[in-house]
């Protein structure tokens, strides 16, 4: 009895490890985004519309994320179908970042960044994918000391690898903050690509056998993948769901890029404050996790999804009097606005995350995981797509530009308004969790 205890105990050591530095890396790759953001704006003159359509046009590898998860489902490499997807991804990204390091300035224009982005951009999503696909897999096992109970109902794995990414991004966005005055971008670059290679090395050490990770007994093949993803989406309160998500982002029309100008031209904000004010988001994103795990489990996901849309609102609302100098007038420096209010702000959009995606863990039919949390991963990596570029209609409309801001008090409340139209069909969510797995 105690060998197996002793059994399951190195399991989970061994599953946490790999999951944590898979979500860890993952987290810290807005360390060199920070890099790309001020490169392009000071170092190849780019307008704030083509810096949001940058950033916006680089997520396109994370829309094909239901095709990379089917593979991952159907197709095994050396009797493994997640370990060598993540040393594939990490792989990818390694040789785009240390690509854009060593590549000379004279031959470095946004199109070249724009490609080796993408590159990087779809080895992300690959790991991702393959990440996504063990916690789900693992939520779905019940543990040695009680069939009857899943981790997949308290969401404790889920909370690990948000905590993980968090950490991430933490230090991610406190050392960006920090290095970007002090070194080049092409270090930064050099020194995420290193890490990548690092996480390639110690991923190979891995086994799935040893941590027991689900096998079908034959390839079950890309076409069986897909018709069973089919199966799980035509479920109601799956497809519903899943519509509903992607709609309450995409109809937002996104002013990161607009934002990040007027902060750092128009207001002189130290790019240190930025990262700052990233490590607190991130902080918070990391204290979501406990919260969540500790108190807000039993809440309904509609309930709980719906009163963060509202909040999200809210704080575009702050934004507007922010703009006008309400709260510089108040006794409040621009400087710790922008730490405290933009950073939550920017976080907010993925405090959502988290519970869906327990939610639809839950409601995943077995044998399908990695595919169906690849297509809600992707259908929100579209969703964030499809506001960065209504963020640039919208700023145009509103008449921004890298020098003129005085249209974005109504650029914002226009996007607070969008924010709150899918709470009017926040019924797609299901009332409640479901508490007991249906067997396929």
């Amino acid at each position: 009895m105690v060998s197996g205890e002793n059994g399951e105990e190195e399991r989970r050591r061994r599953i946490r490890g790999l999951l944590g530095l898979g979500f860890c890396v993952q987290g810290f790759r807005c360390f060199p985004w920070t890099a790309i953001n001020f490169f392009l704006k000071d170092g190849l003159n780019a307008a704030p519309s083509t810096l949001q359509l940058l950033q916006s046009s680089a997520n396109l590898p994370m829309v094909g994320k239901p095709l990379y998860g089917v593979v991952s489902d159907a197709i095994y490499i050396g009797g493994q179908h997640r370990i060598p997807y993540i040393a594939i991804g990490a792989v990818l990204q390694a040789v785009s970042w240390l690509a854009i390091a060593i590549l000379p300035s004279s031959n470095i224009s946004i199109f070249t960044i724009t490609l080796y982005l993408l590159l990087s951009n779809l080895g992300a999503s690959i790991v991702e994918v393959a990440n996504d696909a063990i916690v789900a897999e693992i939520g779905r096992q019940p543990t040695s000391s009680s069939k009857k109970k899943q981790a997949s109902s308290s969401g404790e794995l889920q909370s690990f690898v948000w905590m993980a990414s968090s950490m991430g991004g933490v230090l991610g966005n406190l050392l960006g903050g920090v290095t970007i005055d002090r070194f080049s971008s092409q270090a930064m670059f050099l020194t995420f690509g290193i890490l990548l290679a690092i996480q390639f090395l110690i991923t190979i050490t891995f086994s799935e056998s040893s941590l027991h990770l689900p096998k079908s007994p034959s390839n079950v093949g890309i076409r069986k993948q897909l018709s069973e993803l089919t199966f799980a989406l035509k479920k109601p309160e799956i497809a519903y769901s899943i519509s509903w998500f992607a709609a309450s982002y995409a109809i937002i029309p996104a002013l990161t890029g607009t934002m990040f100008f007027y902060q750092t031209q128009y207001l002189k904000i130290d790019s240190s404050v930025l990262g700052i004010s990233k490590v607190f988001g991130q902080a918070a994103m990391l204290l979501w996790s406990i919260i969540y795990n500790q108190y807000l489990k039993s809440v309904p996901p509609r309930k709980l999804i719906s009163a963060i849309q509202v909040t999200m609102a809210m704080f575009m609302l702050s934004d507007i009097l922010f703009m006008k100098g309400i709260y510089r007038n108040m006794g409040m420096p621009d400087s710790v606005y922008v730490v405290i209010f933009s950073g939550l702000l920017e976080v907010l959009y993925f405090f959502k995350i988290l519970p869906f995606s327990v939610l639809i863990a839950q409601l995943c039919p077995r044998g399908c995981e990695g595919s169906l949390m690849a297509f809600l991963m992707s259908a929100i990596a579209l969703a964030f797509i499809v506001s960065g570029y209504l963020g640039v209609a919208l700023a145009s409309y509103v008449g921004v530009t890298a020098d003129d801001f005085s249209g974005m008090p109504q650029g914002l409340l226009i996007q607070a308004a969008c924010t709150l139209v899918p709470l009017f069909w926040s019924s797609c969510i299901p009332e409640e969790k479901a508490r007991t797995e249906k067997k396929d």
